[in-house]
């Protein structure tokens, strides 16, 4: 049996795809061979084809197909046409199979370490024009989609692809690779919310609220979403998970209390479904032993990484304080210097008077009625409404807990390792959260404390820095 190699493209739709196939050579690069039996047997079964026909392929597989069974069923009176069938098959079979290899490739492998040609062995694991190995209880992966192929339910080309994307070596490899073959809307309809709650628990992390959030928004999926698909799946209508439509979108928001709205709810339901496909291909790669967690639902995740040493806490723990004052200033100087501009383009009295209330009142510690008399106000309520201290506070914290998330992660990635980062960032951003909120809680009290008493206790440490500001403002200008 003989072949000739090319590096030509076989053209789209030709009869020549029946007779020249995908290869792998030695060095594990790819080829397209012609298989000469296959292009002899093809043209001599129809002959009205030339190379460059233009052929049905629902028409011819069905033929080929055809002559496979009958031959079969004939107990083998016409072998040939066996033969020559089930090899030109094979061939269009090879093509597509490399197809659906360069579109995983095309997608996926720039970012994730992986060419088409990683892909292909995985699949191709038959030379076609040479005899293999025939046993019971051995099955190619092109015989095994081409004897569970139907041409009265799909083409060869779907079915191909199909079985393609559904084989497991191949998808344990792209498991490997942080890749998990199934959409969005598949990860959400197979999962229940208890299993939901442990992996965001457990795995992710989430505050009790999010993961409440979050059931409830899968709740609302699976009573419109998976109950209409479930309904479909009884009345004969098959094929794989579409995005919801907005009426479905529609009817899942009001279902939801607060309400949202159809655009932030997709939003919201993809993020869940992104969360979820992370856990599965960590516990499908191998990286994660998944029946230990089922077993042990409240058992911390058992990711192996190097403990940081105790110079190594401390150093963190340096840096960390180091982070957080540095940031506390920086949030400081910037929202109390945006006020001060607003007031300056409005009155420059007022903002000289905002700068000498802060610190008549955090740093000399006196009363907002005191203030008002130096200032000959008509009441501390003029005092309050000039400071809105309450507001102040707030966006010093939102301020200061956007500029430590990224740095503290930052400075975390050097005591430990990106797996364990991954794990823990949300206690991470749950700590940070609630030593900034400390901080900002602790200067509210201490404003609401009376004169007399603050002037006996230590300043909070909001305090200290603001006033460290408002020293060093008042030596510059």
């Amino acid at each position: 049996m003989s072949n000739h190699l090319s590096a030509v493209k076989i053209p789209t739709n030709t009869a020549s795809r029946y007779w020249s196939a995908i290869a792998i050579d030695a060095a594990g690069r790819r080829q397209i061979r012609e298989i000469t039996e296959a292009k002899a047997f093809f043209l001599a079964s129809f002959p009205d084809f030339t190379p460059e026909t233009q052929v049905s392929d629902s028409q011819v597989q069905r033929q080929l197909w055809y002559w496979m069974q009958e031959a079969e069923d004939a107990c083998r009176d016409a072998p040939w046409r066996v033969w020559g069938a089930d090899l030109c098959l094979k061939c269009f079979m090879s093509q597509q199979i490399d197809y659906v290899c360069r579109g995983l490739a095309s997608r996926f492998g720039a970012e994730h370490g992986f060419n088409s040609s990683d892909l292909l062995p995985f699949v191709l694991d038959e030379e076609i024009g040479k005899p293999h190995r025939h046993s019971p209880t051995y099955q190619s992966f092109l015989d095994e989609i081409l004897h569970s192929f139907d041409p009265e339910q799909s083409s060869l080309a779907t079915w191909t692809s199909r079985l393609v994307k559904h084989h497991k070596p191949l998808n344990q490899f792209l498991l490997e690779h942080g890749i998990y073959l199934i959409s969005d809307w598949a990860i959400l309809n197979d999962t229940k919310p208890k299993q939901l709650h442990r992996i965001f628990a457990e795995f992710h992390h989430l505050t009790p609220l999010e993961i409440q959030r979050a059931q409830q928004i899968l709740d609302a999926y699976h009573a419109v979403y998976r109950s209409q698909r479930l309904n479909q799946r009884l009345a004969g209508v098959k094929g794989k998970c579409h995005p919801p439509t907005p009426e479905q979108l529609q009817q899942m928001a009001q279902r939801l209390s607060p309400p949202l709205r159809p655009e932030p709810l997709l939003r919201q339901l993809q993020l869940i479904a992104s969360r979820l496909r992370e856990y599965r291909i960590y516990v499908r790669s191998g990286k994660l032993n998944s029946e230990s967690l089922d077993a042990t639902p409240n058992k911390p995740l058992d990711i192996a990484y190097s403990e940081p040493t105790p110079d190594e806490q401390n150093e963190f723990l340096t840096a960390y304080r180091q982070q957080f004052l540095q940031g506390l200033d920086t949030a400081i100087a910037q929202i109390t210097g945006d006020r001060t501009k607003k007031l300056q383009r409005r009155d420059a009295q007022k903002a000289q008077q905002f700068l000498t209330a802060l610190d008549l009142f955090h740093c000399q510690g006196q009363s907002m009625s005191d203030i008002a008399r130096n200032f000959n106000y008509k009441g501390q309520f003029q005092v309050s409404r000039l400071l809105k201290l309450k507001v102040l506070r707030a966006d010093i914290q939102r301020e200061l807990l956007v500029y430590l998330s990224d740095r503290i992660l930052e400075k975390a990635q050097r005591y430990t390792n990106r797996q364990r980062l991954q794990t823990v960032h949300h206690q991470i951003q749950e700590a940070i959260a609630e030593q900034v909120t400390k901080v900002i809680t602790d200067a509210e009290t201490e404003a609401s404390t009376a004169t007399h008493e603050r002037h006996q206790k230590t300043r909070s440490l909001f305090a200290q820095r603001l006033c460290l500001y408002l020293d060093n403002r008042s030596n510059i200008s």
